[in-house]
């Protein structure tokens, strides 16, 4: 993604919310949509926790304003600490329960207060899961220090603020088996334990990934017959999420043994869901086999993979969205439907080489958006380090990430659909609804939406780019939408 982006704007016509039929023209994407932060704090990310009994609690406040920032939980849990400073919040629950929590961040220019929920039981993941993933950025070529190198710049391009918390290693860590079977990192990463322990210092996590089979997707060692050894390893290193990806186990063992029945499918995720539940941590247990929505809840998945890949490209993004629809009632907090890593910013790191983003600034809206209502897990993997602007600002729009982290949990649904363009709309807890009108064509489009055929009613519209209220909108709403973009939007009373 090429930095050259305008940052200028136009006006739009105050007389919009006195004519609601009136056509709107939403920016184009040359223009960086989402607004600066400003110096009064904002407290960001999700408003719900999960975790077990036993686990420990590493959850950073996510908050914006001129630093530097005061944090204060004024009902803090006797099991919990506070670090002042940093917004980390670490401890551990000895028995189950919901504690409510009120949230004081505050600075020079004033304060935010906000409740958080820690809900201390047996399931987790309660919103979808928000960070970073190797693989689009370094592929193969991962080492612990570009992983180093990426959190500092979620940390100083204050991706941090905005509640992107997960830092996950993809395929090419691996290094061999030693004697007694236990599998080492290769040299890129010298120091796994270290480099967790750094990463949870941040207040952030850390992720791994190996497959159920022989070998992982690039031939390297995996879990096959070592389930137990690799969950106490990982545990040693306190690893806080696992990506389990078939890979072999496919054509070496699944496809040799010709048992295509549920059971067998499960097997292997099975195998690895028992040694988990072993270990004294919470590890979100991210599972791909493409096959997986009418049992990954009973292997304790918490994200199942339902596309292949995705890849910069604009066709397989805007076809996504149709092929996942039908599994919407699958999903729930706890259990993600997963559609892969957001394809934003530089790319092709699975290539051999980073290079700039083969789609369109609002092609990249589309994604995000489309992704966000979608209430799918939110992965960046693109280099951060050398992020652009326009990259930043599309991942820390805090309206935009709040449709995604609803603690309903619902999936948007699909409610207009033409070659041309499809409307998806999402019903929030609050309980009013965001709605994503996309535009398919190549040129841009005026599109007239009906509340009437959304199932909703009409109220003050607000575009969540833009962070910036359009009117009251009482039966439709019309706007131009530039090709292959979006109008984000929410609706309420």
């Amino acid at each position: 993604m090429k930095s050259f982006l305008r940052l200028t704007s136009f006006l739009l016509p105050f007389a919009l919310c006195l004519l609601p039929t009136l056509v709107i023209r939403a920016q184009s994407s040359d223009y960086i949509l989402t607004p600066t932060p400003g110096k009064i704090p904002r407290i960001n990310g999700t408003t719900v926790f999960g975790v077990r009994p036993g686990s420990p609690v590493v959850f950073k406040i996510a908050a914006t304003g001129e630093k530097p920032l005061k944090y204060e939980v004024l009902n803090l849990p006797v099991e919990l600490k506070l670090d002042s400073k940093t917004g980390i919040i670490s401890g551990r629950f000895s028995k189950e329960g919901i504690h409510i929590l009120k949230v004081r961040v505050s600075n020079k220019s004033g304060k935010a207060e906000k409740e958080l929920t820690i809900k201390v039981g047996q399931t987790i993941s309660l919103t979808p899961p928000m960070g970073w993933n190797s693989w689009n950025a370094f592929g193969e070529s991962v080492s612990q220090e570009k992983v180093k190198a990426v959190v500092q710049a979620m940390i100083d391009k204050g991706l941090v603020d905005h509640g992107w918390s997960y830092v996950n290693i993809d395929d090419g860590w691996q290094g061999v088996r030693n004697a007694t079977g236990v599998l080492e990192p290769n040299d890129k990463f010298p120091d796994m334990k270290g480099l967790a322990d750094w990463i949870h210092s941040q207040g952030l996590k850390f992720g791994i990934y190996s497959s159920p089979g022989p070998t992982t997707c690039l031939g390297l060692p995996g879990s096959w017959q070592y389930e137990e050894k690799d969950a106490a390893t990982w545990s040693g290193w306190d690893i806080d999420y696992l990506k389990y990806d078939l890979c072999s186990y496919k054509w070496d063992i699944f496809d040799k043994a010709g048992d295509t029945s549920q059971a067998a499918w499960m097997k292997p995720f099975l195998s690895m869901r028992k040694p988990l539940d072993a270990i004294p941590r919470d590890i979100i247990f991210s599972i791909c086999s493409y096959n997986t929505i009418p049992w990954a809840a009973k292997v304790g998945a918490n994200l199942t993979r339902l596309l292949g890949d995705n890849r910069d490209e604009w066709k397989p993004i805007s076809t996504s969205g149709s092929k996942v629809d039908k599994y919407w009632a699958h999903q729930k907090p706890g259990l993600w439907n997963d559609e892969d890593l957001l394809v934003v910013g530089s790319s092709g790191g699975w290539e051999g080489k980073a290079r700039p983003n083969h789609l369109t600034p609002d092609e990249q809206y589309f994604h995000m958006s489309l992704w966000s209502l979608l209430a799918t897990p939110l992965f960046i993997s693109c280099d951060l380090a050398s992020a652009d602007d326009f990259t930043i600002s599309l991942l820390s729009n805090d309206e935009v990430i709040e449709v995604n982290q609803d603690p309903l949990g619902k999936a948007g649904r699909l409610k207009i659909s033409t070659p041309e363009y499809q409307v998806w709309v999402k019903e929030l807890a609050d309980g009013t609804h965001a709605a994503g009108i996309f535009n398919l064509k190549n040129e841009s489009q005026a599109i007239n939406v009906k509340w009437s055929d959304l199932s909703i009613e009409g109220g003050i519209v607000r575009d969540l780019w833009k962070q910036k209220n359009m009117g009251k909108f009482s039966s439709e709403f019309k706007v131009e939408v530039p090709p292959h973009g979006v109008m984000l939007i929410k609706i309420f009373q």
